[in-house]
């Protein structure tokens, strides 16, 4: 008879114990091998943050570069480009601020003090849009930044609200602020006031562009005695991107409200004509498409002319009909005594939405200016990211110029319009 099989019964505690052993075991003859067959794999590489928005923009250009269709015509290198602060954002939404914690974009800018002066559009909770004021010593790291409205135009919403029940609403994108206020402002210092200009939407029928001002003395002492506002271009009709140049030309003040088609310019022997509510400006805004160029749709102008020695500097909108809904940033010189025309523009955009502040927001694909100073030689250019953050970019003013000049695409004087020319 053959013996029996019989399996020897091991206790749990003694099966723990030996796969323990086990695993001892492998792990030391598996680091045994490392060491004697292959190196031990190098310690993990610590990427800085510049480093990781350098591959991070490169991620987006390559994605962007699968989706581009081909391009017949070789786009120019573009040599006048700006560079951005590397700590964008400067100024974000706060949470705890009920008047600002969904958005804070877009700002008017204006030098006086030796400080940049900065009033955001912010939009709040309530899909308000009032403005704020933050400020700056070296024109990139925020200083100082109040906790309450700078502006509140209460006059302009509480008149269009009782409009409500007879007016249809208006197709217009606001950019989140659904129920109206003042969006997208421009600061221009001329003599002893500083001069706002607006867009006024009240949330249901009417957009309209309006202007106030402030003495400087109360502006630096955030004193916030504002004009009453006043309603400059036309009801019915929609109409932004208006500002006033900083300086008379040929004797005269000068407003600028359109530059597409043409460059449209309003004459003033004084600004009280504007702000006593006397004078409305007829005003013409048709984009006329060209493929061929990388503003194949101009927008609408940036921040308010700067003088400079070629003329006056002009950062405008536009989008690139081959790269489609995306908003980027243009400049252009403008003769100094007839602004009317251009003599160069530049050939390709000096900043366009590559980085994620600038992507990820209440809009992709985003870069909008409203604002801009020059400061010790440096142009500082003040602009909104994803219709959500405030953000700054920079460039040495005369490197620029000439870089624009050299590089630049010059366009001769745009066909002559009598109506606004005369005035």
């Amino acid at each position: 008879m053959p013996p029996l099989n019989r399996t020897k019964k091991v206790s749990p505690s003694r099966t723990r114990k030996s796969s323990a052993s086990d695993a001892r075991l492998r792990a030391m003859l598996g680091a045994n091998r490392r060491t004697k067959k292959s190196p031990a794999r190098p310690a993990p590489v610590r990427l800085t943050k510049a480093a990781r928005r350098a591959m991070l923009l490169d991620e987006i250009r390559r994605a962007r570069a699968k989706r581009m269709p081909a391009i017949k015509k070789e786009i120019p290198i573009r040599h006048h480009e700006l560079r951005r602060h590397e700590d964008n954002p400067i100024i974000e939404p706060r949470e705890h601020h009920f008047w600002e914690m969904r958005a804070t974009f877009n700002p008017g800018a204006v030098y006086a003090d030796k400080r940049v002066h900065l009033l955001y559009r912010a939009i709040g909770g309530d899909d308000v849009s009032v403005l704020g004021y933050a400020s700056s010593k070296d024109g990139l790291n925020i200083t100082e930044r109040l906790s309450e409205p700078a502006y509140v135009p209460t006059s302009i919403v509480k008149k269009t609200k009782a409009m409500r029940a007879q007016k249809p609403p208006i197709a217009y994108l606001s950019g989140g602020g659904w129920n109206g206020g003042c969006e997208d402002p421009r600061l221009t210092m001329i003599d002893d006031r500083i001069y706002l200009t607006y867009t006024a939407f009240d949330g249901w029928g009417s957009v309209r562009i309006a202007l106030s001002s402030i003495s400087v003395e109360d502006f630096l002492r955030k004193e916030w005695n504002w004009r009453n506002p006043a309603l400059i271009s036309p009801p019915g009709e929609i109409h932004k991107n208006w500002m006033l140049f900083p300086e008379k030309i040929n004797g005269k003040y000068a407003i600028l409200h359109s530059i597409s088609p043409n460059i449209l310019i309003d004459y003033f022997d004084s600004i009280d004509e504007l702000e006593n509510g006397h004078r409305v400006i007829e005003s013409t805004r048709t984009m006329i498409p060209h493929p061929e160029r990388w503003d194949s749709f101009v927008r609408g102008a940036g921040p308010p002319p700067i003088k400079t020695r070629l003329g006056w500097l002009l950062f405008y909108h536009a989008i690139d009909i081959r790269d489609p809904g995306r908003y980027k940033l243009g400049a252009m010189i403008l003769d100094a005594a007839d602004p009317t025309r251009i003599l160069y523009r530049s050939s390709g955009p000096i900043l366009e939405p590559e980085m994620h502040y600038e992507n990820n927001g209440i809009a992709s694909g985003i870069v909008y200016s409203c604002g801009a100073v020059v400061k010790d030689g440096e142009i500082y250019v003040y602009y909104g990211g994803s219709d959500s953050v405030t953000c700054v970019a920079m460039a040495n003013l005369e490197t620029f110029l000439e870089e624009l000049q050299r590089y630049g695409v010059p366009k001769l004087q745009p066909e002559s319009n009598k109506k606004h020319a005369n005035r």
